[in-house]
């Protein structure tokens, strides 16, 4: 019996990929180290995830501490999700403090059990800010300490890889924005912003934002393992989006098709709506009132982060999702998030 170990599996993309594992029938079992239980996650469609298959048992740990369980079980597989992500959301010393030490404590671990098949999420963070269009080839220039810590952790990983470079596999995945059931995050806000009435153009019509299904994303790090094994790889690093990303106006365009409504969006000028979001954020926070106006998500939706795909498409990736059909299965698996 074997057994894959998913670090910071209780989160978003961890708790899909450990049921995808399971429902492919690629391991017999799942161990998601977290530092929270499925209990505390805010999200009622990710606790019932977890929580509804025995085949998924949670650790509670913290990877950025030396890691001293081990499962009873060969290990067949390993994830590396842990991750702080969120901005705004954090100090710039919290992304490297976990993202680094947890990229070091993970890749000790896969010595010391002797698994030799590792998954890292990255981001296309590392890339850092531009209207241009980049890819793999494109060298990383990060501008915050989120992308920074994100391409420091790259390193850690195929350092690992390298020790053993005729038998270690190491898949690295940078992602755009991974929406779906649970997330509760960019895109969560966008289709409740958009439902609700109180979303607004500001000149970003055109603006594409990377971005992808999290089931796509769980099917595509599979089947790169798989190309990997297949064509004797060691090391391959992709990013994963739609092709092309789609732009702002897609989003809007297909909530409105998906949900079945209709909404005139008004355009709001960028100035005044940051300005807005700046007053807003004056009072909120030392009320400590949680709102989706952040100044920093604001300036965020007029930057294109228009990332390529290209190992992908290089190498014939059967995309499953559309946009459209994406958002579908999203609102059938989780109709209360498109209320």
């Amino acid at each position: 019996m074997n057994c894959a170990v998913v670090f910071g599996g209780a989160g978003f993309v961890g708790s899909f990929w450990a049921r995808f594992l399971l429902d492919q029938k690629i391991v017999n079992k799942v161990y998601l180290y977290d530092l929270e239980s499925a209990g505390q996650k805010s999200s009622a469609f990710r606790r019932a995830l977890i929580t509804s298959c025995s085949k998924l048992q949670v650790v509670i740990g913290d990877v950025r501490r030396s890691i001293d369980w081990v499962p009873e079980e060969p290990v067949e597989l390993i994830a590396n999700f842990a991750a702080i992500h969120r901005e705004p959301g954090h100090e710039d010393f919290e992304y490297y403090e976990t993202n680094l030490l947890g990229a070091e404590n993970v890749c000790a671990w896969a010595e010391k059990v002797g698994c030799n098949r590792l998954i890292f999420t990255s981001s296309i963070s590392p890339y850092g800010p531009s209207e241009a269009v980049k890819d793999e080839r494109s060298l990383p220039v990060p501008a915050t300490a989120y992308g920074g810590s994100k391409l420091a952790a790259e390193k850690i990983h195929q350092t690992w890889q390298a020790k053993d470079n005729a038998n270690r596999r190491l898949v690295i995945v940078r992602p755009g924005v991974v929406f779906g059931p649970g997330e509760g995050g960019n895109v969560s806000r966008l289709i409740k912003a958009v439902l609700h009435r109180y979303f607004f153009y500001m000149g970003n019509r055109s603006t594409r934002k990377a971005g992808v299904y999290v089931k796509e994303l769980c099917n595509a790090m599979w089947w790169v393992l798989q190309q990997q094994e297949a064509k004797g790889e060691h090391v391959s690093l992709f990013n994963m989006s739609m092709n092309p990303g789609p732009s702002i106006e897609d989003y809007v365009e297909t909530v409105c098709k998906v949900a079945g409504v209709r909404r005139t969006v008004p355009a709001v000028p960028y100035p005044l709506l940051l300005t807005a979001a700046y007053a807003i954020d004056a009072i909120a926070k030392p009320l400590r009132i949680s709102h989706p106006f952040s100044p920093v998500r604001i300036r965020k939706l007029v930057r294109s982060n228009n990332i390529l795909p290209t190992y992908l498409v290089e190498n014939g990736y059967p995309y499953q999702y559309t946009l459209e059909s994406a958002f579908a299965d999203w609102k059938q698996s989780c109709p209360e998030e498109w209320q």
